[in-house]
Parts: C-alpha cells; structure tokens; sequence
C-alpha cells in the first residue's frame, strides 16, 4: 500500500477546508506541522533489530517447554476451559494445567500470521501482522490531566475527547479502547457508553469491553449492529486486552472474554502483563521464558474455541525498582525484553504486540519525553504489529495526558518517516542537483530542492526551531504549553465522521434496551 492517507485530513489532522488550493494550502500544511501523508497503518521499510540469536531462541524456548510441562498454568474458575483443556490432550490437575512438549506450538499454527481488522471505514482498515505497525492510543487509565484542571477522574466527555483526539491525529490509526476510565457512569454500564463513543466519533478500528463476558457479548452484538452478522462471522471488527495474571495464571474474567471473542472470531491479544522483578524473575531470560509459556497458553485456547481465528502474541513487560517497588519505564532491560519477545512471536507465527509511549513522570516533561522516546523508538525497530498505549500515557498508566497525548502523537510522525527507511529512488539520489550546485555552492535555489522542499523533513508540530528572540515574543512557551493549544484547537476544530442514521438509532435502541434491562451497579 502506498504511503497517503484520508485527503481530508491535513497532516496534523485537522480537517481541510473544501476547495482550499495552490499557495494557501501549501502554506496551512506548512503551519499545520509536518509536509508527510501516511497511511492508515505503517509499513516499515527498515530491517528488524534483533538482540536475541536463534541459539538464544532455542534456550529460552527449551526452557519454556520445562515451565509448560513440569509447573504449567492455573486457569482460574472456569471448569469450561479445563475440560476444553482436558479433551485436547493436557493433564489437569484441579485448575493447574500441565501442557506436553509442542502441544501449544502446534495448536497456533492455525492462528493467521497477518489480518485485517476492518474499519467502519473501508480506507482506515488495518494490517496487523507482517512489517506493518498499528499505533493505538492509551489505554485503561482512571485519571486524566491537563495543564489547566490538573489531575482528575476521567468522565466520559474525556472519553470522547480522547476518542475524538485519536480520530484527528493522521499519526494514530486506531481508536483503542478504554482510553480513559469514564468513572462517572456505572461500572456494569460505562461499555456501551465507550463502545459507542468510538463508532460514533471516530470511524477508524476500536476494541471491546473485556471486564466481563456478558460486556463483551454486548460489544459484539453492538459490532453486528454497525457492521452486520455476517460480516462480524466472517471478518475481524474488533480487537481485545486479554492479560494473564502473572505469574502462570489466568483468571475467570479473562478467560470468559477471550471465549466470547473467540467464538464470535474478534482477535485476542493475549498479553503477559509483568513487572520483572515482581511478576517475573530479575533477569531478561527468566522473564521471556515465562512471557512465552503464558502468551503460549492464551493463543492456543483461541484455537481450540475457533481455529483461524485472529489472535496476537502480546507482552507489556517492564521492570520495577528494586528500591522502592515502583514501576520503571525507558529502561534498557525493557527494551531488550520487548526486543527479544518480538522474535520469540515472530518464530511462533504470529503477530506482536508490545511497546508504547511509556512514562513513569508525573507530567509532560523532560523525563516523559525521554522514556517515551526510548521506547517508541525501540518498539518500530523491534517489528511490533500492534502498539498500544502509543500516545497519552502518564505516570506509569495510571493517567490520559492530554498533553502528552500531542507530544507522543508528533513522535509516532517521525516514527513514520524513520520506517520508510532510506529512498534510493532516482530523485532521491539527487543527481540533477549536485550537478547543478557543484562546488562551493549552495542548494536552497536549486530546482531538485524547490521540487521537494515541502515535504523534505518531518516538520514537528511542537518543536519551536525559531531563535531566542522570536521564543520570547510568542509568549516563551514550553512543549507542554504548545501541546495544550494544540489539543484544545483539535477538538474545537474536530468534524465527526458520518454514520449511517439508521445504524445510529439501532445502536442508542439496544443500549437504552440492555441498560435498562439490570439495575446499576459499580462493581
């Protein structure tokens, strides 16, 4: 696929005025940041890092086989899946569940390498999977800040803020799923409300609910709704977080949304969530051989519940300080986890999730900035396919910034151009202007820059490049300053995608129908 996105859209985002042409759109793409247009999902052009050899591979897989066969995994209330187990061949023990050698191996071989999760909107579908990157934004924080109302409790007019925030940004390719907790609606409700929120404001791919199995019946039944029976059946519409509970466990929450989803054939991520040190042993070996026995575990249920179903080999894996227990975030051993589960999933066959924007400050500042460009950056060379937690995410998950959220959302543009990798195309090369420039001359008048300079250089929207003198006239003003102009201008500027009235109508029916149907409840 080529590199272009919704025309639309400038490349900051925001929507173009019609007929806008010659200079003055040239100009308006200039001030609205970078030149670029992207696709709706990335393709890297650049080779995978690899810090793991195959022979290392085959150590921590060997191991792996010991933790399956000789500790194995507790599937937690759920009787249906240890007979599901029980029939396929492993030893149950009470909910301990103890896997032979390469039976895990082979069950994911029918689980596809590569798949489209479909928009509602054909031209924003993904391709998760292969050399591709699919950026999605924060995920399942209770707070929200900003630099005007400070920290908070997330409500669901943050929800769509952010929601509608993901949409608008070129640079993000997915609406996500709990983007903030709207913790003024009821727990046993607020899905629909969410669910809703991301086919209503926002037209690119979302998530589910997974807090409950009959939640994530009700996602499904609102993707029917919007997309059809027969196409849900048949195609990916939604993608899912399910965590294990590390260490070696999971539980009947999780289970019961992953036997939802796989059934309805919506893709699993089946996601470790570890904190070395804690979850998992202190060493980087110890931990991926854990992180590949539980991701294991998870991608081969979908299996046996629906072969061919999509699914992902995830890992959320950082460490802790050992001083304080405190999550860490940007440190070099969670690169190299991240890295070295990338080829364990690539030698299973299946697509990747991990990495993110990730932070354990407080605010959009200079230590943000450095463990979440740390990390993005390892998650594109690393080969990850899907990337949560891409752009918003504060104090280690625990708070959507919408400041943060601009400041990642212009990194994850460089990410773009860095995977394009180098253009070794004849206008590339550059040939006709080194032979017009020559020696001692210079390139700003040459016809090669004058044909390319528009687009020559990723142009950040939040860096100031301008001179002292300049910086103190535009009111001296930090990232984060500029960031929250920027978000606000967003949403004041934000146009919705259209939705067909008569699936909208549908939609409000069954939530009025289903909330009305149980008393409120927060738990």
């Amino acid at each position: 696929m080529t590199d272009q996105a919704d025309p639309s859209l400038s490349a900051s985002g925001t929507p173009r005025a019609s007929g806008r042409r010659g200079r003055s759109a040239r100009k308006e793409r200039r001030q609205s940041g970078s030149g670029q247009i992207f696709a709706p999902y990335l393709s890297r052009n650049i080779p995978v890092l690899d810090y793991l050899s195959d022979e290392g591979c085959e150590k921590i897989e060997a191991q792996t086989d010991h933790i399956l066969a000789e500790i194995g995994l507790e599937f937690r209330d759920d009787p249906e899946v240890l007979q599901i187990w029980q029939e396929a061949g492993a030893m149950v023990s009470g909910e301990r569940v103890r896997f032979p050698k390469g039976m895990l191996q082979e069950l994911v071989k029918t689980a596809p390498a590569q798949f489209t999760q479909h928009a509602r909107n054909p031209a924003r579908n993904v391709e998760i999977g292969g050399n591709n990157t699919v950026f999605a934004p924060v995920y399942g924080p209770p707070f929200v800040t900003d630099l005007d109302q400070g920290r908070r409790y997330g409500t669901i007019e943050d929800f769509r803020n952010f929601v509608k925030l993901a949409y608008i940004s070129p640079f993000l390719h997915h609406s996500g799923g709990t983007v903030c907790e709207p913790v003024d609606l009821p727990v046993n409700k607020r899905h629909f409300d969410m669910v809703y929120s991301h086919l209503k404001y926002s037209d690119k791919p979302f998530m589910g609910s997974v807090t409950a199995p009959e939640r994530a019946e009700d996602s499904v039944k609102m993707a029917q709704i919007a997309f059809g029976e027969d196409f849900v059946d048949q195609n990916c519409v939604m993608i899912q977080l399910i965590n294990a509970n590390s260490p070696l466990v999971f539980d009947g929450t999780m289970l019961g949304a992953l036997k939802v989803y796989a059934r309805a054939n919506q893709a699993c991520i089946v996601s470790p969530f570890i904190l070395a040190g804690a979850m998992s042993p202190v060493t980087v070996a110890g931990t991926l051989s854990q992180v590949l026995a539980e991701a294991l575990a998870g991608c081969a249920l979908t299996q046996l519940l629906r072969p061919g179903a999509p699914v992902v080999f995830g890992a959320f894996v950082s460490s802790i300080s050992m001083q304080s227990g405190a999550p860490t975030f940007g440190s070099p051993e969670g690169t190299l986890l991240l890295n070295g589960a990338a080829k364990l999933a690539r030698r299973m066959g299946l697509p990747y999730r991990s990495g993110g924007s990730f932070t354990a400050s407080k605010l959009p500042d200079a230590q943000a900035a450095q463990e979440s460009a740390h990390t993005i950056t390892a998650t594109v060379q690393a080969g990850v396919n899907f990337c949560l937690h891409s752009a918003g995410w504060l104090e280690g998950g625990l708070c959507s910034s919408y400041e943060k959220f601009i400041l990642d959302a212009d990194q994850l543009g460089m990410m773009h151009v860095l995977a394009k990798g180098i253009d070794l195309s004849d206008e590339a090369m550059a040939m006709d202007a080194l032979e017009e420039v020559g020696p001692g001359g210079h390139f700003l008048g040459a016809g090669h820059t004058q044909r390319n300079f528009e687009s020559a250089f990723y142009r950040s929207s939040i860096a100031d490049n301008n001179s002292y003198e300049q910086w103190l006239a535009d009111g001296q003003m930090d990232a984060a300053k500029r960031a929250n102009a920027i978000w606000k201008q967003q949403l004041q500027e934000y146009t919705g995608p259209e939705i067909d009235p008569g699936i909208d109508e549908a939609l409000l029916s069954f939530m009025a129908e289903r909330k009305a149907s149980f008393p409120d409840s927060n738990v």
